[in-house]
This record gives C-alpha cells, sequence and structure tokens, in this order.
C-alpha cells in the first residue's frame, strides 16, 4: 500500500509563521484541513492522530535543527509546538516546568527544514496508525469468515490480503491437501490478533472448524438466524467433517436446511473448502445409542451396546457396511468418536456373533468353577 505526502513551507517567517501543508492529489496546496481530512478519511484514522504525529515531527526537525547549527543534542520532550489544525501553522516554544508554553524559539527559515524532516516521519506514522485502525477493525471481526486472495509467500506462511489488510496464514492453519499460489481467490476463517516479530498480525485459517461453521452461517438463512444450531463438530481439514445440528424453531428440518435443495448448500461449502472435503450432517441426539449410530454415516443399520462406565460403545454394522463405518485409514470412526465424545469399536455382524458363541463357553465354565467351590 503506497501513501503519497508531500509536506511544504510556502510562507516566509518574515510574514508570519511557518506553514507545513500535506499535498495530497487534487487538492489544493494551501487548503490544509482539506488535504488532513482527505489523509484521515481515506485511512480510516483519527485527525488527531495525524496532527499529533506533525507535532511530534515538527519536534524533531527542530532537534535536527539545532544539533546541525550549535552541534547541540537536545531533548524534544523539554519544548512544545503549536499547531495551527485549519492553516497548518505552526511555532516551537520552550517548556515550562509546569508544562505551559515559554519563549517563542522558533527558527528562521525554520519551515523548509521542518518540512523535510516531517515528512518521513508522517508517512511512517500514518503507516502506524493505520495499520492499528486496521488491526482495531479485524478485532471485531473475529470468529468471522471473509473472502481473500493470496499475495506472496513467506517462508512458510502465505500472505493474504483481506479487505486491504494483509494477513498471515501459518503452517497449522493450511490444509495439506490444498496447494496455494499468488493471486488465488480463497475464503478464510479470522482466527486471532497475535503478536509477532512485525507487531500485530492477523492470523487467519483454512483448518479451523470455524471455517465451516462460518461458511453454513453465510450459505444458510437458518443458520444465521439461529433457527438452525451447529451442536458439535469433527474435522479433519481436506478429509472430512462432521456436522451435529438441531433445530431451535418447530418445523423446521435442521438436516434438510444445511443440505438444501438437491444438496445446493452443503455442496457450496464443499467447493469453497477446495471440493475434496466431504460433509457429512447428522441430526443431534442426546440419547448417545441412536447419535453414534447417526454418527457412523454413511454406515447405516446399525446397533450400539453402550459401557457407561467407561463411557465406551461397540457398535454393530452389517458386515458389508463395515469398511463405510471405519472409513479409509480408521477416519469415519475417528471423526464420530471425537463428535460423540465415545470411545466406539466397530465389529461386523458375523464377527459379533461368531465371539458372542466364543465367549459363551467360558462363562458357563466361570459359573460351573464358583458352582463347585460352593459346594466344597
Amino acid at each position: 500500500m503506497s501513501i503519497s505526502v508531500t509536506i511544504i513551507q510556502v510562507r516566509n517567517v518574515r510574514w508570519g509563521s511557518p506553514t507545513l501543508f500535506i499535498d495530497m492529489p487534487a487538492i489544493v496546496r494551501s487548503e490544509f484541513a482539506l488535504a488532513l481530512n482527505q489523509v484521515c478519511s481515506e485511512r480510516g484514522i483519527d485527525p488527531e492522530v495525524v496532527l499529533e504525529t506533525i507535532r511530534q515531527a515538527i519536534l524533531m526537525a527542530y532537534k535536527k535543527d539545532r544539533f546541525l547549527s550549535s552541534g547541540e543534542n537536545i531533548d524534544p520532550l523539554n519544548y512544545l509546538t503549536d499547531l495551527d489544525p485549519v492553516t497548518g501553522e505552526f511555532l516551537v516554544f520552550e517548556k515550562l516546568p509546569d508544562g505551559s508554553k515559554g519563549k517563542d524559539i522558533t527558527p528562521p527559515d525554520f519551515g523548509r527544514i521542518a518540512a523535510q524532516t516531517a515528512k518521513q516521519v508522517i508517512i511512517q506514522r500514518i503507516r502506524e496508525a493505520e495499520k492499528k485502525a486496521v488491526i482495531d477493525d479485524f478485532t471485531t471481526r473475529i470468529g468471522t469468515v471473509t473472502s481473500g486472495t493470496i499475495l506472496r509467500s513467506d517462508g512458510p506462511n502465505w500472505i493474504i490480503d483481506i479487505n486491504k489488510a494483509e494477513a498471515v496464514m501459518p503452517p497449522l492453519e493450511q490444509t495439506s491437501s490444498e496447494r496455494y499460489a499468488p493471486n488465488q481467490r480463497l475464503t478464510v476463517y479470522i482466527k486471532e490478533i497475535r503478536e509477532g516479530a512485525r507487531g500485530s498480525e492477523i492470523i487467519v485459517s483454512r483448518a479451523s472448524e470455524g471455517l465451516i461453521k462460518g461458511l453454513f452461517k453465510r450459505e444458510v438463512p437458518e443458520v444465521q438466524n439461529e433457527a438452525v444450531e451447529i451442536t458439535e463438530m469433527a474435522r479433519e481439514a481436506g478429509g472430512r467433517t462432521k456436522l451435529a445440528v438441531t433445530s431451535k424453531q418447530s418445523g423446521v428440518d435442521p438436516v434438510g436446511a444445511c443440505v438444501g435443495q438437491k444438496g445446493v448448500r452443503v455442496q457450496a461449502v464443499i467447493a469453497d473448502l477446495g471440493g475434496t472435503e466431504k460433509v457429512d450432517i447428522i441430526q443431534y441426539d442426546e440419547n448417545p445409542v441412536t447419535f453414534i449410530a447417526r454418527a457412523l454415516a454413511p454406515a447405516k443399520d446399525i446397533e450400539v451396546i453402550l459401557d457407561e462406565k467407561n463411557k465406551s460403545a461397540i457398535a454393530i454394522v452389517p458386515d458389508d457396511q463395515q469398511s463405510l463405518a471405519i472409513g479409509r485409514d480408521g477416519q469415519n470412526v475417528r471423526l464420530a468418536a471425537k463428535l460423540t465424545k465415545w470411545k466406539i469399536d466397530i465389529k461386523g455382524k458375523s464377527q459379533y456373533q461368531a465371539d458372542k458363541i466364543t465367549e459363551e463357553p467360558k462363562v458357563k465354565k466361570v459359573k460351573k468353577a464358583k458352582k463347585e467351590k460352593v459346594e466344597e
């Protein structure tokens, strides 16, 4: 982002105070106040911040002038400057012990020297103030999604332009299945403001569960107006996401609302995720037996046996559904366990019945042994 600012001195000190003017495109040079207002409105900065920056720049210029003229190294804190916000006229004064203005010590022809020194200081401070204003704005937007364009890579990080602000996407917030490139458009989740080596940074994510919630909020009016709530979620970014939804409004089908007619809503979400991530949407149920069975979708016809003491469950599935219930590399059952917060053991129906037959003689032997012991 470029900032073009020229500071000029247009009034001779013999006829009045030195004057600084900010020269911006399409601004008459003598109209200090208009130029000031344009700088502030374009960049969302408080005018007083810019005026204070100019005051500090004038004092830094005065320090430089004293050093060049007499070799004296002064402390700017011992001086004050008076700056007219309408005309741009300024004067430098000694600072009295009580903090008030003392003698006017503005050097002759000081405006030109002040302008040269002030220019770089003002540009730097405006950039700092602008960045702070942007950070303050995005602080209120943490937890939302926005669209952005990849600008460049910075080591392992990607720098993304989001509404004229530069955000950082670190490796942990990237999706391993995605390949990124400059000028690529992305939807990202605004995760946090983090202090880094370069000051405050806006951290965005493609791997966060928050991205999924934000996309459904954007695509599904019922989620936006809280008629449908995303109760639980489990995600392995780039692979699969499972959502448990519930209705907060009578007559609203939470799963149907999120899927949309002919799947148009969930497909829009999947497209924003790069088109490769699968999304399972199930209806939440407080009954863990029902909830676990639903969580193992796309597998069907599942019988669930709970061990509430250990918060574990055996899911008995038809033999032809076992691979679906487990998923590739165990992903489906792993996400189901994360979603339901129960440990889940998958067993095919024939395997479960075989294990049961094997276990029954053992149980009978134990019972018989106990009976013989009692008789003795």
